[in-house]
């Protein structure tokens, strides 16, 4: 942390080293060192034990997995699956035991981040901070609030941030306020709340709240680098975006968020709030996280992590959809309107199929389950009308049938003499001993499980439901070929209730860059899940996607009601550059923006008449930024820009024995991580964000990130026109600088920012 903000935030506080609030006890600094070097003593101490505990559990599964292996071949079934399942469990008490070492082992850096004393009921109404006067002392309940909850000799040392409790430090100042109990809600005063920063095990300050520092302190933490912040994202934690982490659980919420209001933070703070609210219940396979790109996923790979939870499914709508799609065919087309997702289901409900609509199942050569036997079982069902359910009963059937196939398969000599031809390395894998039955029924048992593995892809293909042709049908069904992705899953939706009930939340940011139809296909797919939409509206920079008015309409058809919040205060720009950006919004929107962060250095806007003096002046904005240190980004509008742009930088060099500007898109990410401050990376989408250093980043790439510094090569009116959708790709772009910005402009300034 910067020395000079800590100056700065106790001037703020008035805070005194030798005197208290009421001028006789010991100051702040030494009440809470001391009570640091106690909890500290806990935590080594937990850590101990923990370590212990760890290195006897793996101990203990050693011992146990050299005595299965050593007894193999000599115990009965029933004793070996006993022991396999014995070692199952100790496996499993390992990782336990490592994820609470790894916890505690946080706790040392930082164990807490804040205090609040709070007295219940009446007795607290004449109450003050730091003094007891009207209050017992066994009712103040005094809180400490960390990143995980600890609790050693039956005291309760730190609670989580996401208890009940910690609502009085997010929500309220002292004074009247209330929380959320288990037991029912509590009534009373915050007595004290108190702001703490520890780092590396030492206090660094401690400071009672008041609105001035409050915000030093907010600013303190916002004057960190974005990777700092991401890794710091509770104890900063403002009102209205506590809101939305702890809403309550509601069917699908949508959170409108200007650019820098902590949109992501707030989506990995909500995400951990749900593991924590259902702990024990909640498993992150239920959990899925739709992000913008690959880049923005392994951006925020650590957080939650670091709050001691595990990350959810992380997907990219390409990487959604792709397992989804038949081998050969591309996600292609997006914009699809719900219209023509409505004609989908109108003509499912009248359909009717034909042996043409259904395919052959073949296996390395062999039709183990051929078209007219799926007309046969179709027909068994006709009274049913085409849909899930039809589906769902011809698939169980034919699962029955191929089943049967594979048995009578495995009861053939010619199998049999198949498998005792395989190598005998080959035969170990598959039985675990050479193939050597002593009856009938173990070759047939073991034939099976050589078929089951030889023929995976058609067992796969019936759980796909591949006997159903899903183009032929669309062929039929709408009288037309050529169906999008968007439509060919939605269609096999339709038809066969392809989706993922088990699923439990998704959320989807960057939600304004999604068409009516991606958003009814994931509405559908996860038929049971709950939806956090968050997203920018005035961030739509393509053409196609759905408004925010069409969102909410796609979920209050497919889930009913929709609840709704705002995200109005910047916390990522200076003032001067949320001013920028807010110009470039609709009237209304502007005058509810607020930022704040410190003043900084105002937007340099550089208007060049030529290309020669706007080359010029681009390289020295690339050199100041690479004298300025930090993560500087260089956005263009598009892929091909950067290319261009990285070709007009070509020898810019980043400093004496540095390499020149240039690199390639789908630079791997260890490539990125290399060139960190060393020279102008184009960034590419395999490629992870470096911590410092100058990259060229398409805007698609930029969206849901930030940087120290943003150039913006060419704000001319030429790249951005006066138009809606150039006006949110400029707002964009602008909106990802955090501390400084500078903007050239190729000839005439677009008006957009006149």
């Amino acid at each position: 942390m910067d020395a000079e903000h800590d100056e700065a935030l106790l001037r703020s506080a008035g805070a005194d080293a030798d005197a208290g609030a009421d001028g006789g006890s010991p100051s702040i600094e030494a009440e809470e060192q001391a009570h640091l070097d106690e909890v500290l003593g806990a935590v080594r101490a937990a850590v101990d034990r923990a370590r212990g505990l760890a290195e006897r559990t793996e101990g203990s599964h050693r011992e146990a997995g050299a005595q299965l292996a050593a007894s193999r071949g000599e115990l009965a079934p029933e004793e070996a699956h006993l022991s396999a399942y014995e070692l199952n469990r100790m496996d499993a008490q390992a990782a336990l035991a490592h994820r609470s070492r790894g916890r505690l082992e946080k706790l040392l850096d930082s164990p807490y981040f804040a205090r609040v004393d709070f007295v219940e009921g009446e007795e607290g109404a004449s109450s003050s901070a730091g003094s007891a006067e009207g209050e017992t002392a066994a009712a103040r309940q005094i809180t400490y609030l960390g990143r995980f909850a600890l609790t050693w000799e039956n005291q309760a040392l730190i609670s989580d941030w996401r208890s009940p409790v910690a609502a009085l430090f997010y929500d309220f100042e002292p004074g009247p306020a209330a929380f959320e109990a288990p037991a029912g809600r509590r009534e009373g005063t915050l007595a004290l709340k108190r702001q703490i920063s520890i780092e590396e095990g030492q206090l660094r300050y401690a400071v009672d709240s008041s609105s001035s520092v409050r915000d030093e302190v907010l600013a303190t933490v916002l004057g960190r680098t974005s990777d700092a912040k991401m890794h710091d994202i509770v104890s900063s934690i403002q009102r209205e975006q506590n809101a939305v982490v702890r809403h309550e659980d509601v069917p699908v919420l949508q959170v409108a968020g200007i650019a820098g209001s902590g949109k992501t933070s707030v989506l990995m703070q909500r995400i951990a709030y749900l593991f924590y609210q259902h702990r024990g219940a909640l498993d992150p396979t239920q959990v899925f996280l739709i992000s913008p790109n690959p880049v923005f996923g392994r951006y925020i790979d650590r957080v939650l992590p670091d709050l001691g939870e595990r990350n959810p499914e992380i997907l990219t709508w390409e990487e959604f959809l792709m397992p989804l799609l038949p081998a050969g065919r591309g996600v292609g087309e997006s914009d699809v309107s719900l219209e023509r997702l409505h004609a989908i289901d109108a003509a499912v409900a009248s359909f009717e199929f034909t042996r043409s609509d259904f395919r052959d199942i073949t296996s390395a050569g062999v039709r183990l389950l051929g078209g007219d036997a799926v007309e046969k079982v179709s027909a068994k069902f006709a009274n049913l009308p085409a849909g899930p359910h039809r589906a769902t009963l011809m698939a169980e059937e034919l699962s029955s049938r191929l089943t049967a196939r594979l048995k009578s398969l495995a009861a053939l000599e010619d199998t049999h003499d198949e498998i005792a031809s395989l190598p005998v390395d080959e035969q170990l894998r598959l039985f675990g001993e050479v193939f050597d039955p002593q009856s009938d029924e173990e070759a047939r048992t073991l034939a099976l499980t050589y078929l089951e593995e030889k023929h995976a892809d058609a067992l796969r293909a019936m759980d796909a439901m591949e006997w159903l042709d899903i183009d032929r049908v669309a062929a039929r069904l709408l009288g037309r070929e050529g169906l999008t992705s968007v439509e060919w899953v939605y269609l096999k939706m339709a038809l066969t209730g392809l989706g993922n009930p088990e699923a439990r939340y998704v959320m989807i940011d960057e939600a304004q860059d999604y068409s009516q139809g991606q958003l009814a296909v994931l509405a559908r797919y996860f038929r049971r899940a709950h939806f956090l939409l968050l997203g920018d509206p005035n961030q739509a920079i393509f053409e196609g996607t759905a408004t925010w008015d069409e969102m909410r309409a796609v979920f209050e058809e497919m889930r009913g009601a929709v609840s709704q919040c705002r995200l109005m205060t910047s916390y990522r720009s200076t003032p001067a550059i949320t001013d920028l950006f807010a110009r470039l919004l609709p009237a209304g929107e502007a005058m509810e923006v607020a930022s704040v962060q410190r003043e900084a250095p105002a937007p340099e806007i550089v208007v060049c008449e030529g290309t020669d003096e706007w080359k010029a002046a681009l390289a020295e904005a690339v050199r100041v930024a690479r004298d300025a240190g930090g993560l500087t980004a260089v956005i263009v509008p598009w892929k091909n820009d950067a290319k261009r742009l990285a070709k007009a930088l070509d020898g810019v060099t980043a400093g004496s024995g540095q390499p020149p500007v240039g690199g390639d898109l789908g630079r791997p990410s260890a490539a990125s991580d290399a060139n960190a401050g060393q020279g102008v990376v184009v960034l590419g989408e395999g490629d992870s964000l470096p911590d410092e250093g100058i990259v060229v980043v398409p805007l698609k790439l930029a969206k849901g990130l930030e940087f120290d510094r943003v150039v913006i090569p060419d704000a001319s009116a030429r790249t951005f026109p006066e138009s809606d959708i150039a006006r949110r790709r400029l707002y964009t772009t602008i909106s990802r600088g955090t501390r400084h910005l500078t903007i050239l402009s190729n000839g005439d300034l677009t008006e957009l920012l006149g």
